[in-house]
């Protein structure tokens, strides 16, 4: 079923490339500055844009507004600001984490220095007000209401963000599988399916029924997406991650396999993992001890099985919305398509 909603993304791909290119920015001034500009801001933000991936995030705006019966493109400039934010978020959080690779190449801020990247960042930051402001097919009070829902999506991402940091930063070992999802649905959620799906019905024409409905479905969705990376960090493809395979071990990530591990482990085995989770270590063969405890602990199945619910649960939610006619049967099929697509990469 996932071949549906990976069909749909190869389609509408192109129109997000084109709008992301179209709302690349320039400098604000045409004079000797304009060059060093480019140099120094424009240009390390607009290379970092164009290498994204599938663009998941901001194709689903465009669903959100087809899924209640409008066009892709009356969602395009929020689709744009959507994959702005996911720049700004992962150049940030790069240099938060100290990584070495994005997207198979060396982090933005070791190529070009942590200030600048930082700047980089919040021109992406900036860019996401300006290209809804400037999109002549929204009317204003759409416009407001879309850059709401916005604002919204970023002050949920930074507060997960603070968690996730903060827990690592104060050594905390006392987080629950409730704190998690807590975290992961503010860090995560939000901005990878909730917020797209919803600001792309609000501008679609869609009714607050099926707004709402979107956007929860999208909140369930979106966990289910973070649980499965998390798995495919852990006991997915080493080859394919490269350096980055088992990385949450080494930055001591408190995912929701390792804190229902540490829930479930008896005191030395808990000792052990945690000691291992706070050593930064990069050996195979303790990332592999690492790995092992964490699944004798339960972690591994938990978060596959509550991968595979919260996925159930936004299948169940598109079903609902297109019986109670607030979404088209196509919208249905691609919902329960993404869903099947968020959890079975991590097989």
């Amino acid at each position: 079923m996932e071949e549906l909603f990976v069909t749909y993304l190869r389609e509408r791909l192109p129109l997000v490339e084109r709008a992301l290119s179209d709302a690349a920015d320039t400098p604000l001034t045409d004079g000797p500055a304009a060059a060093d500009l480019t140099r120094y801001l424009y240009a390390p933000l607009a290379r970092f844009t164009a290498s994204g991936g599938k663009r998941v995030r901001p194709v689903l705006a465009l669903l959100g507004a087809e899924a209640v019966g409008g066009r892709a493109e009356d969602a395009l400039s929020c689709a744009v600001a959507v994959e702005l934010f996911q720049s700004a978020a992962l150049i940030h959080d790069d240099i938060a984490d100290e990584g070495e690779l994005r997207r198979g190449e060396p982090c933005l801020y070791r190529v070009e220095g942590t200030g600048l990247a930082i700047n980089a960042g919040d021109l992406a930051l900036a860019q996401v007000f300006e290209v809804v402001l400037a999109d002549p097919a929204l009317s204003p009070e759409l416009k407001v209401c879309a850059l709401e829902e916005l604002v919204r999506m970023e002050r949920h991402t930074l507060e997960g963000q603070a968690l996730d940091l903060g827990w690592v930063r104060d050594t905390r070992w006392d987080v629950t599988s409730e704190d998690y999802l807590y975290m992961v649905t503010s860090k995560t959620a939000w901005y990878s399916a909730a917020i797209p799906l919803y600001v792309g019905a609000i501008v679609g024409g869609g009714s607050e029924e099926a707004a709402r409905g979107l956007l929860e479905l999208g909140i369930t969705a979106g966990v289910a997406f973070q649980l499965a990376d998390d798995l495919l960090n852990l006991v997915g493809d080493a080859e394919a991650q490269g350096k980055d395979f088992r990385s949450d071990i080494t930055e001591g990530k408190r995912t929701l396999a390792v804190v229902w591990a540490l829930e479930h482990l008896d005191a030395k085995r808990r000792a052990e993992l945690v000691a291992l989770l706070g050593s930064s270590t990069t050996d195979a063969d303790k990332l592999e001890r690492a790995v092992g405890l964490i699944e004798a602990g339960g972690g591994i199945e938990r978060c596959q099985s509550l991968a595979q619910e919260m996925a159930g649960r936004a299948k169940d939610a598109a079903r609902g919305l297109e019986e109670a006619g607030h979404i088209t049967v196509e919208a249905r099929d691609l919902l329960i398509s993404m869903s099947d697509f968020f959890v079975e990469r991590a097989g």
